[in-house]
């Protein structure tokens, strides 16, 4: 397997390239694109482990001088309390303008790495190589950065985009099932808004909750049509003014899960799976698709091993609050990006409070 997928910009165009096996030859791959020699390697402390020598070797053999600074691992410390470390070591270092920030490792690493990049001296060059395979399919491709605010996720950001998102596949290999079957919750997203085909094809499959299970050809076309999804919907949309807004499927009221567990209880891709559900009822309720593809939809999530209920010890009234501080408000109104059919969704701001506390309710019980 080798693909290499163009993200169609006008002015920030890029390349994905994903090929196994390739990490140790990073050093040539970033050789072209004009980088300068100084890069900031960010990873955290089991990401480094297991890929920081490879990575850093082939990018000194290429030529380049390398920093490597970690962060903490896990989500609540994507903070700008973070941020201002990394700045930290770039003025320790002497990074300029001409340097370049690399992301090593996932979702969170690569959304602060950008975010880092995008502001540090007014933007620098930034590199993101996804481990993970939530940060493959969705995080490191599209340009959104940024980190948490105490009161929700993800509301201190920028639009910028990387000049090469490199996946090299076999690293899931040493990815924990439960951060795999996280990444799968995107994969899913895809196939309920944009390819219909992609959800069908997981529907048909033996096994989706362990790369080991996976068949290989799966993983491939997996790679390629989530990646692929995204750039369309980003070559589109660059910087969410309308149908950009869909690749939130799930995330709206996955957030706010996260949020109130404090991102500890449940992770990202577990709380778009919990998310996907609601809007699948939310869908039902306003008769927007009918139950049997609410129904295949949560079979599939199931399969994953996901889970599909909100966590019964958060209030509804808590959860129905910290949806007015999501980053997607506009005029007061929350917007919920709803299905319409398997591989179609539509956006809209018009969901009776009286009918989201009743679907949240019902998704704090067992769901068939």
């Amino acid at each position: 397997m080798a693909a290499v997928l163009r993200v169609d910009l006008p002015e920030n165009a890029y390349d994905i390239a994903i090929a196994p096996g390739s990490l140790p030859e990073i050093g040539t791959a970033l050789t072209p694109l004009g980088l300068g020699k100084k890069i900031l390697l960010v990873s955290n402390r089991i990401v480094n482990k297991y890929y920081g020598d490879t990575v850093r070797e082939s990018l000194t053999a290429a030529g380049f001088e390398v920093v490597t600074h970690l962060i903490p691992v896990g989500e609540r410390y994507k903070t700008l309390n973070s941020i201002q470390k990394i700045y930290d070591s770039a003025l320790e270092h002497r990074f300029e303008r001409n340097s370049t920030f690399l992301a090593l490792g996932g979702g969170v690493i690569g959304d602060m790495t950008g975010f880092a990049a995008a502001t540090w001296l007014r933007g620098v060059k930034f590199v993101q190589v996804p481990t993970t395979l939530l940060a493959m399919v969705d995080a490191s491709v599209g340009g959104k950065t940024g980190v948490n605010h105490p009161r929700g996720k993800n509301l201190i950001g920028a639009f910028y985009q990387p000049k090469l998102v490199y996946i090299d596949p076999d690293v899931l290999e040493t990815l924990p099932p439960r951060e795999f079957r996280a990444g799968m919750a995107e994969v899913i997203k895809y196939g309920v808004i944009w390819d219909a085909n992609l959800f069908a094809q997981l529907e048909a499959a033996a096994h989706l909750d362990t790369v080991q299970t996976i068949d290989p050809a799966l993983l491939e076309t997996i790679l390629v049509r989530s990646c692929q999804a995204k750039a369309d919907v980003v070559r589109q949309d660059e910087r969410e003014g309308g149908l950009r807004a869909i690749l939130n499927y799930g995330h709206t009221l996955g957030h706010a899960v996260e949020s109130l567990t404090g991102y500890k209880v449940i992770n990202h891709g577990e709380g778009v799976a919990i998310g996907m559900v609601a809007a699948g009822q939310l869908g039902v309720k306003l008769d927007l698709w009918d139950t049997a593809a609410a129904q295949r939809q949560d079979a599939l999530i199931a399969k994953t091993g996901l889970p599909t209920t909100i966590p019964d010890f958060l209030a509804i009234a808590d959860l129905v609050n910290i949806l007015q501080n999501d980053k997607k408000v506009q005029d007061g109104n929350v917007r919920f990006i709803l299905p319409t059919a398997i591989g179609a969704v539509t956006i809209t701001d018009q969901v009776p409070a009286a009918t989201l506390k009743t679907v949240i309710k019902a998704c704090q019980s067992a769901m068939p």
